[in-house]
């Protein structure tokens, strides 16, 4: 008989308790209105959409999340989601559909709590794509918990959320605020007026998973919570199988780019970002096999394999300072949207 070796594949958030211009363009700190006598006039800004329409997009949100999330419509959902954040939710429909209608746990509604929720409104110039930021708490009376980006889709005319990250405390980022109540957005990648950028975050936090923070990712970051608990990850689930098996983290390719930046009071700036990793469980020798989590079987099907890769899509936030010194992680967010691996090619074993 095989000796077999359960998947344990880390599903993390960083809810350890219970946003540039766009992607691609940077704010403007110069008054909408600041001319001289030998400069034209600066590009005029406007606020993304009222503090009343930020609320009602939360509230459409929340409505037509529950609705599609009841039915595991797709489509429905792909009409308020974007980016990450839908490609983790529907990673959490394949999976809810892998198993017996019988484990399937009923859905239970909820919303983002309107009276709680903290707005961070950006101003942009004619022609710049749309976002802003919210702090969000899905409990009436409870401090905001997550924090999520909402980017305006002119084609279809609706706005969508696009990423949205478990913060590690209620302790909010300082946004900085001009004297109206609106944020700034600043360039999320190649900004040199940062101590680092999405792209260099991104690579932290992979090195997080995949040394534990050996290469950069102790380098970049300072210790926080959400920063620990990825190395806990690493060190954790590398050792899981002692010598029956092994357990590897690396970069995956990661299809959602996109990245949001919001200046700070102390001049530096809020990222969020997306990161792709990998985990790849295998065997240390022949006879030896895994045998898939009910959780996998939406993708593994409960063969025993002799090796299986899970992908991850995770959401990120960082603080960012001006000058140079570390970086603070302060939440993240990952689903497993894939697994795979070659098949043992014998029946199924007893677990171990």
């Amino acid at each position: 008989m095989r000796t077999a070796l359960r998947a344990l594949p880390l599903l993390v958030s960083a809810a350890l308790l219970a946003t540039a211009a766009t992607a691609c363009t940077s704010g403007d700190d110069t008054p909408a209105d600041a001319t001289s006598a030998s400069t034209p006039a600066a590009p005029k800004l406007t606020p993304a959409l009222s503090d009343a329409q930020a609320r009602a997009v939360i509230t459409n949100y929340s409505k037509i999340n529950n609705k599609a999330n009841a039915q595991r419509d797709r489509a429905l959902l792909d009409t308020v989601e974007d980016g990450p954040t839908y490609a983790m939710s529907v990673s959490d429909y394949t999976e809810t559909e892998g198993l017996p209608k019988a484990a399937r746990k009923p859905y239970k509604p909820w919303s983002y709590d309107i009276s709680s929720a903290k707005l961070y409104i950006p101003r942009f110039t004619a022609g710049q794509d749309r976002w802003f930021a919210a702090a969000l708490s899905g409990e009436k009376g409870k401090d905001p918990s997550r924090i999520a980006v909402f980017a305006e889709r002119p084609k279809d005319k609706r706005w969508e959320m696009s990423t949205v990250v478990d913060l590690d405390s209620t302790k909010l980022p300082d946004i900085a605020l001009d004297g109206s109540g609106y944020a700034t957005a600043v360039a999320a990648t190649g900004n040199k007026q940062l101590a680092a950028d999405a792209d260099v975050l991104r690579t932290a936090v992979i090195d997080n998973f995949a040394t534990g923070g050996t290469n950069t990712g102790t380098k970049v970051f300072a210790p926080t919570r959400a920063s620990n608990q990825q190395i806990k990850v690493h060190e954790e689930t590398t050792r899981k199988f002692g010598k029956l098996g092994t357990t590897t983290f690396a970069g995956g390719t990661n299809r959602f780019k996109d990245a949001y930046a919001l200046k700070t009071a102390d001049g530096g700036a809020l990222l969020l970002f997306a990161h792709t990793h990998t985990q790849t469980d295998a065997v240390a020798h022949s006879g030896l096999q895994i045998n898939p989590d009910k959780d996998d079987n939406a993708w593994l099907h409960g063969i025993p394999r002799t090796s299986v890769t899970y992908t991850f899509i995770c959401a990120d936030a960082a603080t960012v300072p001006a000058k140079a010194a570390p970086s603070r992680l302060i939440g993240y967010r990952c689903a497993r949207t894939d697994a795979s691996g070659p098949p043992v090619g014998s029946a199924r074993t007893d677990r171990a």
